[in-house]
């Protein structure tokens, strides 16, 4: 049965204020919604990112100094010199890895007592001139041994500022020149915002976007390096080698300490 002209049909009139809304033109105020808005950046951060830039660097050297430990890794370059690190920091001492010029070995310390363990090539380089004169070879006793350094060893204070959680902090955690908020991004899976010193000549910082505001990475001003810090108050082994692991070499440990 054809309907009559001008008679209203409901449902056919519905159907095609469907398809229309749902083609598009829902966008248009009368299709039934509101238009969405976007999605809030800081939802679900911590709000760092709608401070000023030196409030945030603030803010993250704060959470790092009260944290109890953190693994700190990375390398430093000061002209043709430098190291590279890889430690684990507490209140009570540290351990990890540190390399130079060549050489690498093992840093651990455990409230004031220190000790360093090495291969053969690092002890072979510290061999002093009476021994190689006499014909002997530390790295024999040496190697995969721990060596206690003496408290009054001139190496003690050089070697110890590696496990010294404060001091690392406080030596590389530096930027300079004029701070502005630079861009959010990720690191290790972790929402940040960056400070950019000197338009980045002076460094830039990664600040956690979520949870407390931990500097996650830092891009040293002058190409001197990238230090990343992790594992913020996570507990980690710490304790003193067993006696028989332990050897003690003598009076001083590195031959250009002093």
């Amino acid at each position: 049965m054809t309907p009559r002209a001008g008679r209203r049909h409901p449902l056919r009139e519905l159907l095609v204020s469907g398809l229309i809304c749902a083609t598009g033109a829902g966008l248009l105020t009368g299709c039934g919604g509101e238009e969405e808005p976007p999605p809030d950046p800081d939802e679900g951060t911590n709000g760092l990112a709608s401070l000023p830039a030196a409030t945030i660097e603030e803010r993250a050297f704060e959470a790092a100094s009260q944290a109890d430990s953190l693994r700190l890794s990375g390398s430093v370059i000061a002209g043709e010199a430098g190291f590279r690190l890889d430690m684990r920091l507490g209140p009570d001492g540290g351990v990890g890895e540190v390399s130079t010029q060549g050489a690498t070995f093992e840093l651990l310390r455990v409230e004031d007592e220190l000790f360093i363990k090495a291969d053969a090539a690092f002890w072979r380089y510290q061999q002093s001139e009476d021994e190689a004169e006499r014909d002997i070879d530390p790295s024999s006793t040496l190697e995969g041994m721990y060596v206690k350094v003496p408290a009054d060893d001139p190496s003690y204070e050089q070697l110890s500022g590696f496990t010294d959680k404060a001091l690392m902090l406080d030596l590389l955690l530096g930027l300079e020149g004029t701070r502005e908020t630079g861009d959010r991004g990720m690191f290790n899976n972790v929402r940040t915002i960056s400070v950019v010193a000197d338009e980045g000549a002076g460094g830039v910082l990664e600040v956690a976007l979520v949870g407390d505001p931990y500097p996650l990475r830092l891009e040293r001003g002058g190409e001197a390096g990238e230090i990343r810090m992790a594992e913020w108050n996570e507990e980690f082994p710490l304790r003193a080698p067993q006696e028989e692991q332990i050897v003690d070499y003598g009076d001083q440990i590195l031959k250009d300490a002093g």
